[in-house]
C-alpha cells in the first residue's frame, strides 16, 4: 500500500520559495554526473501543486522528483521549464488556495500531487473531491493541461474509508477528462528501502522512481499540447 505524504514541520532544508520565473538550465544526470543542460525560453512551463513530497523533503532541491523529471527530460531532448510548487504539510484546501498565484504563472501543464495528508488526518472525503475538482477545473479553464496524481493511504481510518478515498482521483480524471497517472507512489510507498526514516518521505531513489511513473504521462500530455494548440 502506497504512503502518501505527511505534513508537518520542514527538515533541514527550509521550506522553498515559490519562484516567479523557472530555471533555464537544468544540471546533474541520472548517473549522478554534472550535465548542464539548457532549456529553450519558449519550452513548454509545467508547475507541480503538491505538498512535501513534490517539495522533496529532507532531500536537496534537485533530488526531489519534479526536478529529476525535468533533468531526465531535458537529456532526453524533452525539455520543459518547472516551477516546483510543492508545501510542505500542504492539503488539498491550501493547494486550492494557492492557485491563483499558481495559475498567474501561466502554466502549459499543472501537475496535481495533493491529497496525501488529507488522507493521512482522515478529512471528508466529500471536501477533498470538492477541493480536487475545483483545482482541475480551473486549471483547465486557465488554458492548462492538468495531471492528477492519484494517492493511495493506509487503512488507518479503515479499509472503506481508504477505498473511497483512492477512487476519488481516477472519478475526477474521467469525468474532467484530464491524464491520470493512478498511484505515483507506485514502487515506493510502503517499501523501507525507498523512504527516509520516518516511512513516509521518498529517498533520493524513491523520487527517482517516482519521477519514472510520472514520465510517460507527461510525455504524452506535453506531446499532445505541441501538436494541439498554438503557442501561449
Amino acid at each position: 500500500m502506497a504512503l502518501a505524504a505527511c505534513g508537518g514541520e520542514a527538515g533541514p532544508n527550509p521550506p522553498r520559495a515559490l519562484p516567479g520565473e523557472a530555471p533555464s538550465r537544468v544540471a546533474g544526470g541520472s548517473n549522478g554526473a554534472a550535465v548542464p543542460t539548457a532549456i529553450p525560453s519558449d519550452a513548454p512551463l509545467v508547475v507541480v501543486l503538491g505538498d512535501s513530497i513534490a517539495a522533496g523533503l529532507h532531500l536537496s532541491a534537485d533530488e526531489a522528483f519534479p526536478a529529476v523529471l525535468q533533468r531526465e527530460m531535458a537529456l532526453a531532448a524533452r525539455p520543459f521549464r518547472l516551477v516546483n510548487a510543492g508545501t510542505s504539510g500542504d492539503t488539498t484546501a491550501g493547494g486550492l488556495r494557492r492557485l491563483d498565484w499558481i495559475l498567474k504563472q501561466r502554466p502549459d501543464v499543472l501537475v496535481v500531487e495533493l491529497g496525501g495528508n488529507d488522507g493521512l488526518r482522515g478529512q471528508d472525503l466529500l471536501d477533498v473531491e470538492k477541493n480536487l475538482r475545483e483545482i482541475v477545473a480551473r486549471g483547465k479553464a486557465a488554458g492548462c493541461a492538468v495531471i492528477l496524481l492519484g494517492v493511495q493511504i493506509p487503512t488507518s481510518y479503515g479499509a472503506d474509508y481508504a477505498g473511497r478515498f483512492q477512487a476519488i482521483y481516477p472519478r475526477v480524471a474521467l469525468d474532467l477528462g484530464v491524464a491520470l497517472v493512478p498511484d505515483f507512489l507506485a514502487g515506493v510507498g510502503g517499501v523501507p528501502d525507498m523512504n527516509l526514516e520516518d516511512g513516509l518521505h521518498p529517498t533520493a531513489a524513491g523520487h527517482r522512481r517516482i519521477a519514472e511513473n510520472v514520465e510517460p504521462v507527461l510525455v504524452e500530455v506535453l506531446g499532445l499540447r505541441t501538436t494541439t494548440q498554438a503557442p501561449r
